[in-house]
């Protein structure tokens, strides 16, 4: 069993595919509305931070948050 510190271990393959084409569409109907994306991808970043520290302790939220600043140091996200 996890404590709240630790990601839950479990395949989540499906399930985030059809989240992420959820997403997706939120995205592009916001964009449709002229949201600025700025105000979009905080928005997103703000609820899943919430989702995740419901979930999770805050260590492990932290650890995340650690991985995605690593990797756009590491250029990840830049496109190619």
């Amino acid at each position: 069993m996890n404590s709240r510190n630790e990601a839950p271990e479990i395949d989540i393959a499906p399930e985030l595919e059809q989240a992420g084409v959820i997403v997706d569409s939120a995205i592009e109907q916001m964009l449709s509305r002229d949201l600025p994306p700025m105000a979009i991808a905080s928005a997103l970043l703000g609820g899943s931070l919430c989702l995740l520290s419901r979930t999770m302790g805050d260590e492990a939220v932290l650890h995340i948050l650690h991985n995605a600043a690593a990797g756009i140091r590491a250029g990840e996200l830049r496109r190619k």
